[in-house]
């Protein structure tokens, strides 16, 4: 079996796939044989995708419960039942620290980066048991495990998703369904642009920070994995 062919059979979802880790994880996923679903909000960028490497876009807003059903039961629909496995990488950053952070963008991160992929999961979850097979993988980030200052929001929905996966964890042993949270360090995508790190000695310069397509060969080799092995955890560090 061939590099571009060994998850050939395999549908994957990865949501956030209009950029950053998502964008490189349905890339990477898609070149190694598998039919991959590409949800995100901009029809644009997943167009793009599309004719790169052929995922199937799927427009969703992660904070709109019907969208986000809606499309899910398209997947299903069109794929014959859920997909082997789900990516959850879209997420929201923004550093601003406890005393001024604004309610409305810690509800923001916390839609995102927590709600939504339990939102996923919860739809996915109850097919995949009754199947016995299936892969979740998460996309976390160091900061749901280390506090940085101005992480406020970010960290809370972060730390928020390491607890929903070790719970996840415990509900599937044994059941055939298998879990992963990727959590990477500082990695270098748009969600840096309005930060402009490079400039602000407080955060990490671009240069020395993970890629998304590191990343994205973590996600790999995850879902490639013989069945019956389990990777938990993965933090991915730069050097």
């Amino acid at each position: 079996m061939t590099e571009s062919t060994r998850l050939a059979g395999l549908t994957c979802l990865v949501t956030g796939a209009s950029r950053g880790i998502g964008r490189a994880s349905a890339i990477a996923l898609a070149e190694q044989g598998a039919s991959v679903w590409a949800m995100a909000r901009s029809a644009d960028a997943l167009q793009e995708l599309q004719r790169e490497c052929g995922a199937v876009p799927i427009m969703a807003d992660l904070m709109d419960d019907h969208a986000v059903w809606t499309a899910l039961d398209e997947v299903a629909e069109s794929s014959g039942g859920v997909p082997d496995v789900a990516v959850n990488a879209a997420g929201v950053f923004g550093v601003e620290a406890c005393e001024s952070e604004s309610v409305a963008s810690f509800d923001a991160h916390l839609a995102v980066n927590l709600r939504a992929p339990f939102l996923v999961t919860r739809y996915l979850l109850p097919d995949m048991l009754k199947r016995g097979s299936g892969l979740i993988v998460h996309i976390g980030s160091v900061a749901g495990c280390k506090a940085f200052p101005g992480n406020a929001a970010y960290s809370a929905s972060k730390f928020g998703l390491r607890g929903l996966h070790e719970v996840l964890l415990e509900e599937i042993r044994g059941t055939g369904v298998r879990a992963c949270l990727i959590e990477p360090a500082a990695t270098d995508t748009s969600l840096w642009d309005e930060l402009d790190p490079d400039s602000d000695p407080n955060l990490p310069n671009r240069s020395g920070m993970l890629t998304p397509e590191q990343v994205a060969e973590a996600v790999v080799f995850v879902v490639t994995r013989p069945d019956g092995v389990t990777v938990p955890h993965i933090a991915v560090e730069r050097g």
